[in-house]
């Protein structure tokens, strides 16, 4: 039986200061079966310059002008000869070194044609610090209604998902991940998996997280619950509600960290004088 190959996709644009960082997160994963495909929309800032002594250790490179994100992903979809594809943004990072590994064996125990996760956000000059959660759960359908799906680059689909289902509308400039998410979670042919780990750092700052783009995102998710009939700006609401929490909890899990640390000094510090 042949090992199953796992097609990972970044599409960049002028991200010289993280483009490496990537990369050296894909080759850094422990499961061998790995290609790397890496779609440049033709930056000016010497990304490509950054990319060049990796060249050979990529699956393919490409690079030339595109119309936007969704278009770059879907050259490099068309490219991929993996059973299972992956996105990776070029600002982005794997959680650990065995993510990839934890994913296919996921693949291979729920014989799913979809497996999704937890991500997380951080900063952009310091990963080891989390701004932002991203918890998923198992899936029901009517999860979907209330603006709930899982975070894009959690998620990984064998490629004939995208041969038979089509790939991402590049009408969106900023919003169609959601749509071909909704896509798949509502299609009851396509089965899902939840798989209970962290598999992606992103960083803060990207076209998707960006204040100033806020509003185009929220323009362009309503045409999209409304293209699959949902409940308008309920379910609107409902998922931009969504972020409070996820930037919440890592303030409250840092506030009680503290709590505790000072609590151990104190008591430290009381021993130490015999009280």
């Amino acid at each position: 039986m042949e090992p199953i190959k796992v097609s990972i996709v970044t599409v960049v644009y002028n991200a010289k200061s993280t483009i490496v960082d990537c990369i050296e997160s894909v080759l850094s994963q422990d499961y061998p079966h790995i290609e790397h495909i890496v779609v440049d929309g033709g930056s000016k800032d010497g990304t490509c310059d950054r990319i060049a002594p990796y060249m050979k250790l990529l699956g393919a490179f490409v690079s030339e002008k595109d119309k936007g994100i969704y278009d770059a992903l879907n050259k490099g979809i068309n490219m991929a000869t993996g059973d299972i594809v992956g996105i990776l943004h070029s600002d982005d990072l794997f959680y650990e070194t065995s993510t990839v590994s934890k994913v296919v064996a996921e693949f291979e125990k729920s014989q799913a044609d979809l497996v999704y996760a937890n991500g997380m956000y951080v900063p952009k000059n310091d990963v080891s610090q989390v701004k932002r959660v991203y918890k998923a759960k198992p899936f029901a359908e009517y999860f979907i209604d209330f603006g709930w799906i899982p975070l894009h680059t959690t998620i990984y689909v064998k490629r004939e998902v995208f041969e038979q289902y089509g790939l991402y509308d590049d009408s969106f400039a900023i919003a169609s991940d959601y749509d071909i998410s909704l896509r798949w979670f509502k299609n009851p042919e396509i089965k899902k998996h939840f798989l209970d780990h962290w598999v992606v750092k992103m960083r803060l700052g990207g076209k998707s997280t960006s204040t100033n783009l806020q509003k185009k995102k929220s323009t362009e998710d309503l045409t999209i619950i409304k293209r699959h009939e949902l409940h308008g700006y309920f379910t609107l609401f409902c998922k931009v509600s969504r972020k409070i929490p996820q930037y919440l909890w890592p303030r409250l899990i840092r506030m009680r960290d503290g709590l505790a640390m000072e609590q151990r000094v104190l008591s430290t510090e009381g021993q130490s004088l015999g009280l």
